[in-house]
């Protein structure tokens, strides 16, 4: 049975996890990579690959010529 405080965690913890997706979404990485976050050791792998790699929204954007 859920109490009272179990149940003001689950909503923080489910806003924490929407405020990561729509982050990982802009950067334009698939949203199911947040559920790394739930994975010892695996979400820091994540972490390192968001840091430190290209992300594909920034390579979509040089990647298209402006017109003059």
């Amino acid at each position: 049975m859920l109490t009272p405080i179990d149940l003001f965690y689950l909503a923080l913890f489910m806003g924490y996890l929407a405020m990561v997706w729509r982050i990982v979404r802009r950067a334009g990485y698939p949203g199911w990579w947040v559920l790394t976050q739930m994975v010892p050791g695996l979400n820091l792998a994540m972490i390192y690959i968001f840091a430190f790699s290209d992300w594909p929204v920034l390579r979509e954007q040089t990647d298209t010529p402006t017109p003059a």
